[in-house]
């Protein structure tokens, strides 16, 4: 065995590799994360976006209505990982009288929200959910098809032609947004 100066021979040629191969994952990390800002930074929709108006327009008669009243509350997510949330209320809702909602105020917070979760994929002026969470089961596993358009901070987003998850009417939704800062 050869040995060094120091008398410690085939150690220091391990912990020089140990040494070179931790270097070379550092500096690998370090533009991977480059590539993913810069990935993010090429992604619009990126951030919070907190709901300003979300109208149903009825498919056959044309008829534009507040789906969630007049002042619905809620927040929209997109993040760099590909991971997305919606969640929506009406304005206003009631606050049970106990603790527990009741059955019937159950019914009506049920009726005054909705929310889901998922990951997204965005093609062109399109952004489709892919949704693996949801407050209604009958939408799991399903693709909620989105329009989108940007004026700045203002995020418009219209649904595919379906039917409300609220009411059951035949039409398509438009959501307009703010992004959070």
């Amino acid at each position: 065995m050869r040995r060094n100066d120091h008398g410690h021979g085939s150690s220091t040629r391990l912990a020089t590799k140990f040494a070179w191969l931790a270097i070379i994952a550092i500096c690998v990390m370090a533009l991977v994360g480059v590539a993913g800002v810069a990935l993010a930074d090429d992604n619009p929709l990126l951030g919070t976006w907190k709901l300003k108006s979300f109208v149903r327009q009825d498919a056959a008669t044309g008829e534009r209505r507040p789906a969630l009243g007049e002042h619905p509350e809620g927040y929209l997510g997109y993040a760099p990982d590909g991971r997305m949330y919606a969640l929506f209320a009406a304005g206003g809702r009631i606050v049970p009288a106990g603790d527990q909602p009741t059955d019937a105020e159950r019914v009506q917070l049920h009726r005054s929200m909705v929310s889901y979760a998922g990951t997204y994929t965005i093609a062109g002026d399109k952004v489709v959910h892919h949704i693996d969470i949801a407050w209604n089961n009958a939408r799991l596993g399903s693709d909620q098809v989105r329009f989108f358009k940007l004026d700045g901070d203002r995020l418009t987003l219209t649904t595919e032609r379906n039917k409300s998850p609220i009411d059951g009417s035949e039409g398509f939704g438009v959501l307009e947004f703010e992004r959070v800062k």
